[in-house]
């Protein structure tokens, strides 16, 4: 069987890896960003983070709000505010079912991964999710290191 080729194009740009870990995401979505020339070159280059940041509902338009894609140095005067709101793309329907998530029943919009598609084009996946208790968190803090004690067990008797 011929193995399938890396696609050049896909190329994850930044990783929320916290996110899972303090939220309980019920379902993800990928939506597009409207986004300067500047920073998509900025975005090639991998500089980038969505650590801190979060996606909201207003006016009928849905933003990502503190995430942080650092200057490109070659646009010196045309370029672009580091930490500015950046509009999220999606359709209505998808719209208005975040928005019923998020007035209604209290869930979060997480930003998850940002990422250009096997198109080339910036996409961001988004997590609809709910908080985690302490006590949440240290149980999958828990079944983590046992999942990884058990595969060392079956690695070292299988």
């Amino acid at each position: 069987m011929a193995q399938k080729k890396p696609d050049p194009n896909y190329k994850v740009v930044a990783e929320n890896r916290r996110a899972r870990f303090d939220y309980a995401i019920q379902s993800d979505l990928e939506c597009g960003l409207q986004l300067m020339g500047s920073e998509v070159k900025s975005l090639r280059e991998g500089q980038a983070n969505i650590a801190e940041s979060y996606a909201t509902v207003e006016d009928g338009e849905l933003w990502l709000v503190n995430s942080y894609i650092a200057p490109y140095e070659q646009a010196k005067t045309w370029g672009h505010e580091d930490r500015r709101r950046r509009k999220l793309l999606v359709s209505r329907k998808e719209l208005s079912d975040l928005w019923n998530a998020t007035q209604r029943k209290g869930m979060t919009l997480v930003p998850l991964v940002l990422y250009f598609n096997h198109r080339g084009k910036a996409k961001l996946k988004i997590g609809i999710a709910q908080g985690k208790k302490l006590a949440d968190k240290r149980e999958t803090s828990a079944k983590r290191d046992w999942n990884r004690q058990k595969a060392r067990l079956m690695k070292k008797h299988g």
